[in-house]
């Protein structure tokens, strides 16, 4: 989930030798395996090295990376019963330690994310595959155990990307964090890692075994992680000092000042992400006797009332953060789907209307009984945690929702968490998104395929068994803590419609009932906005994978 950049007092140039691609991160990388990371930062790092099957390009077209050809009903590729789908691999592909790439790899990789005690953070994308068989050396078959309509989800952008599996076959289960190929991965992607240091730096080469490697553009790739996305920014656009800033969340006055130091320019596209508050639907001040927090057998003592989230939602003034904040990289929305445009729900609103919030509260039964300006009942205060990560546009944002939420009476306490630890999924630490130890939580996400099966089952309940847990190392989507047999009865039918209209309409249906019973509140539909050097030719922005998907084009203008 969400963001990243970097500092440009950190960062020591090698030399100004154009054949060095400088890449800056406020959010730096902690772990070069994107299957056991929450962080777009981490799967931005792991692109340059690993590839999927394929990926989505802007325009919503498959783009083959190690398949041979798009599967489609006319070649043979995707079966007219809907129920399984044939890749046909590239031959000749190796890995960079100069292993062949095999159908076995393919195999394996599904293993590693569908294994629960390897506790995949992608793991939800394939829960609708039935298995995966090997043909041949360059023949895979996905088989699901329905009729699936999202065929294209396994093994493509992002969340697709195959791991070697000579390298992690013997980091199954519960030894899947200790592999060494964690830190140092090996790819069939265009550069590979020669040197990182976690939450620092990660440094790149040419891998010689990659299919085009005479026709990349650098020797040597530096990216470097810490500091602020201001200090990015101007690093690329008034310095000179690198070449890419990747997601510049910076207040839009500020990027206008910076954009005119005329060393870099600003990329900007609104694709999937929504700056959303996520409500904690369980109790995270409770422990069971395992000493688990934010459990389901305790309900949040105030959230579990529809007039208290609809009164937390007309509390926060979305025109205000988005107008001061984000300018034009952003515009405030009420959907949870953004994009593609046939899945945004006409049937959602939003409003600021403290008149309207404090009667909800009141009808609630929620009154400030001993003077102390929290309202309170049953001995019980209004109290909550808000947390996200360290950027100044989410801080800034916090205060502006914090002042909403203290005018009618809510006591609230502002925490921020380093990036780094936030969007880790480490198990061991108690502020991720997963723990979720906290009343209220901030980020953006999206769904990462012009499809939003995926990123529609992040609310699934499924019983429990999509609830970050310790039974699950803490690995499931579901951070809200959410369950709803009917949401998940809508999402089990959109997994096996065919049609396209009807399925349309179960996605909003979906939407609407996450929006209109405020069990998410969307904030702003933010653009995905970059910092290029002028001189940097290549880059190409898609919604539905992560922005170095393309880096084996990226070249020095004065190269071509």
């Amino acid at each position: 989930m969400l963001l990243s950049n970097c500092n440009n007092q950190q960062t020591t140039p090698s030399s100004g030798d154009g054949e060095v691609l400088r890449l800056l991160y406020w959010q730096a990388p902690t772990i070069l395996n994107p299957h056991l990371s929450t962080g777009f930062k981490d799967a931005e790092a792991s692109r340059i090295t690993l590839e999927p099957l394929a990926s989505y390009n802007a325009q919503g077209e498959l783009i083959p990376f190690l398949a041979a050809e798009i599967p489609t009903v006319e070649n043979g590729g995707v079966a007219k019963d809907g129920k399984s789908v044939i890749w046909k691999l590239k031959q000749g592909i190796k890995w960079s330690d100069g292993t062949p790439f095999t159908a076995e790899d393919v195999v394996f990789t599904y293993q590693f994310i569908s294994d629960p005690k390897v506790g995949s953070t992608n793991a939800a994308t394939y829960d609708l595959v039935e298995s995966v068989e090997a043909i041949d050396d360059h023949t895979v078959k996905v088989n699901f155990k329905e009729v699936n309509p999202a065929w294209s989800l396994p093994f493509v952008g992002s969340e697709g990307m195959i791991l070697p599996r000579h390298v992690y076959q013997d980091f199954l289960g519960e030894k899947a964090r200790q592999a060494p190929a964690n830190l140092l991965p090996i790819g069939t992607g265009p550069y590979q890692v020669v040197e990182f240091k976690p939450g620092d730096v990660v440094v790149y080469e040419p891998n010689p075994n990659y299919r085009a490697v005479d026709q990349l553009g650098f020797k040597r790739i530096e990216l470097k992680g810490g500091g602020d996305s201001t200090s990015a920014a101007r690093a690329v656009l008034q310095t000179g000092e690198a070449d890419y800033a990747y997601n510049v969340q910076v207040e839009a006055s500020v990027l206008k000042q910076l954009e005119a130091g005329g060393k870099g320019k600003l990329v900007s596209s609104f694709g999937s992400l929504v700056e959303r508050i996520l409500l904690n639907h369980s109790d995270p001040n409770q422990a069971g006797a395992d000493g688990n927090k934010s459990n389901l057998k305790f309900p949040h003592p105030f959230f579990k009332d529809e007039k208290v989230r609809q009164a937390f939602s007309l509390a926060i003034d979305r025109k205000t953060l988005s107008e001061q904040l984000y300018g034009i990289t952003g515009k405030p929305t009420s959907n949870f789907i953004v994009l593609p445009e046939q899945y945004y729900s006409p049937n959602t609103n939003y409003e600021f209307n403290l008149e309207k919030a404090n009667a909800l509260l009141d009808e609630a039964g929620w009154k400030d009984t001993n003077g102390n300006g929290i309202r309170d009942k049953n001995g019980v205060e209004m109290q909550v945690v808000f947390q996200t990560s360290v950027n100044p546009v989410r801080q800034k944002t916090q205060q502006i929702v914090k002042q909403g939420l203290q005018s009618i009476g809510v006591g609230t306490e502002l925490k921020s968490v380093d990036a780094g630890i936030y969007f880790s999924s480490d198990p061991a630490n108690n502020d991720t998104v997963e723990k979720f130890y906290a009343d209220m939580q901030m980020f953006s996400t999206g769904n990462t395929s012009p499809d939003p099966g995926t990123y529609m089952k992040t609310y699934v309940c499924d019983g429990g068994k999509n609830i970050p847990q310790p039974d699950n190392s803490w690995s499931g989507d579901n951070y809200s803590r959410y369950c709803n047999p009917e949401y998940d009865k809508l999402w089990q039918a959109s997994n096996q419609e065919l049609d396209e209209e009807k399925r349309q309409q179960l996605f909003i249906k979906m939407n609407d009932m996450l929006v209109n019973n405020v069990e998410v509140i969307p904030l702003v539909h933010r653009a995905d906005v970059v910092a290029i050097g002028n001189n940097l030719e290549g880059f190409e922005l898609t919604p539905w994978d992560r922005n170095t998907w393309n880096i084996q084009d990226w070249k020095r203008k004065s190269q071509s």
